[in-house]
Order: C-alpha cells, then sequence, then structure tokens
C-alpha cells in the first residue's frame, strides 16, 4: 500500500479555511492516513500528548515520528536530561501510547549535513540503532557521502542488516548537504520517501538575511514531476509491503496541495479518514 501525508499538521493552510485551531488533527486526517511528527524533534513529547493525537485520529491513522535532536546529534546547549540513558528512555517511553494504539509506522532518524561516511560516525548509527532496537527506524542521510561511488553499496548493505528502513529523498543537488535519490529498499515491510522539493538555490543556506527552512522547503512540484514519481513510487510497492511518503516543502504551502494530487493522480482511495466536518461557529 502506498500512504501519502504531510510533514506536521499545523500549517497547511489550505486544508483548514472555517477550523479552529484545536481541530486542526482531526481535519487533517480527513484528507491523510499519516503524518509525520516533527515536533518531537525539538522536544521529547509527553504521554498525554500522544494519547490526544490518537483520540484525534482514525483507527488506521499513522505517525512517523521524527527522533528526538540529541539521538541525530543536532542538540545546541544543554540538554534538558542528566544523561544519555535518561534522554533515550524518555524518548521511548513517548512512543508508547502509539505502540499501544498501532499507530506507530516509524521512527525517522534524519543526521545533519555534516554528519559524513567516517568510521566514527558508522559507530554512531549502530549505537542508535541499537538504542532503538525494538522500534521500526528509518534512516535519512543529508551529507552526499554516504552514496558516492566507494560507499553506495555498502551503506545499503548496512542497512539492511541492521534492519533500518530507508528514507529515501526527493530533494536538489546542492553539493555534499544533499543526497541523490536511491530508489532501493533495505527492508521487506517498509520504506519512506520524504519530498523535499528541489529548490536548488535555496538549499544551502539563507540569504539576506532570510529564515533558511522559509528558503530550503520553498518549491511547488509540477505535474511533470509528479508524474514521475508515480512510476517510482508503483516500483517501490512491488518491493516493499509499504510505502510511506511525505511531502516537506511546505514554505509556501505547497506540501498539501501536492500530496492531494499525487493521491488524485495515482487514483489511490483511503477508507478510513476521519470525516470531514466544517464547524463555522
Amino acid at each position: 500500500m502506498i500512504y501519502i501525508g504531510l510533514t506536521g499538521w499545523g500549517d497547511h493552510y489550505s486544508l483548514y479555511e472555517g477550523v479552529k485551531p484545536h481541530q486542526k488533527l482531526e481535519t487533517y486526517a480527513g484528507y491523510f492516513p499519516i503524518v509525520e511528527l516533527d515536533s518531537s524533534f525539538y522536544a521529547v513529547q509527553s504521554r498525554a500528548s500522544m494519547e490526544k493525537w490518537i483520540r484525534e485520529t482514525p483507527n488506521s491513522f499513522k505517525f512517523i515520528v521524527k527522533a528526538y535532536q540529541d539521538i541525530t546529534g543536532h542538540q545546541r546547549g544543554e540538554s534538558p536530561f542528566s544523561s544519555r540513558d535518561q534522554m533515550y528512555e524518555a524518548f521511548k517511553d513517548s512512543l508508547e501510547p502509539l505502540i499501544q494504539a498501532n499507530k506507530l509506522a516509524m521512527v525517522l532518524c534524519q543526521f545533519p549535513p555534516w554528519f559524513d561516511v567516517t568510521t566514527k560516525h558508522v559507530h554512531a548509527l549502530r549505537f542508535v540503532r541499537e538504542k532503538l532496537r525494538d522500534f521500526p527506524t528509518a534512516l535519512e542521510f543529508r551529507h552526499h557521502s554516504w552514496f558516492d561511488a566507494p560507499y553506495k553499496e555498502k551503506t545499503l548493505q548496512y542497512m539492511r542488516e541492521d534492519d533500518w528502513i530507508h528514507s529515501i529523498c526527493d530533494e536538489p543537488q546542492a553539493g555534499p548537504g544533499s543526497v541523490p535519490t536511491i530508489l532501493e529498499p533495505t527492508t521487506k515491510e517498509k520504506t519512506l520517501v520524504r519530498f523535499h522539493g528541489r529548490n536548488r538555490h535555496g538549499w544551502n543556506g539563507p540569504r539576506n538575511g532570510e529564515n533558511w527552512r522559509d528558503v530550503r522547503y520553498l518549491y511547488d512540484y509540477n505535474q511533470q514531476e509528479l508524474k514521475e514519481w508515480e512510476a517510482n513510487l508503483q516500483r517501490l510497492s512491488q518491493k516493499v509491503d509499504d510505502v510511506f511518503v511525505v511531502f516537506n516543502n511546505n514554505s509556501g504551502g505547497h506540501a498539501a496541495s501536492n500530496a492531494r494530487s499525487l493521491i488524485g493522480n495515482m487514483n489511490i482511495t483511503y477508507k478510513d479518514l476521519a470525516s470531514r466536518q466544517l464547524d463555522l461557529f
């Protein structure tokens, strides 16, 4: 099955005309069967929050939970945890409600652009995988070296051996801080595809004081680009049981419309979406 959704549910304004803020997730779940939870990257979420989101979504709805920033080496400044063991335990505990409700699609570990292919970083990957061994866990690289000719096959083979789900990226090719699209699943059960847009000009940083997120993910996929991905996703779906697809190109509000176009173009129907109700009062 191919499941298509978005990163986060808060900012996709085209979905929410007349919708109150507390109704956004329930409204979102009327359009898409999955979501990437990105707030978990910035702070380990409480069980109460997870339980609330579970109640607001249909039984079959799934969450892709982005790993907390200290897990993937993004943490800057002082950690709120007394030790890495405490941090991992808190993160894993936050996942329990999703597991009990059968709503955890996977954990996503997206490593930073400076995380290149070195012995030290391979050891780091093995450490993280062991800590998250009990969870389906996706791996996304952001440094080109992992897929350079000398390492590409070794990288994919390592991911297969250590049971990493491959997070396949669509993004601009803009130097070492970007990765090519490698259409190779590394488990038989699941693979993940993330659409970051193709804004090559803005990928490597802000200009003239612009916010880097506003620049990097400003992109609207055209119909020809989506058509190419229809074929890619069909090929992937022949290799794995489930393909999870999320659009991250929302600086200009394009993610929701691109995802809905792709669903329509592929004639995909999801049977257990939330009912769409517009409450004007």
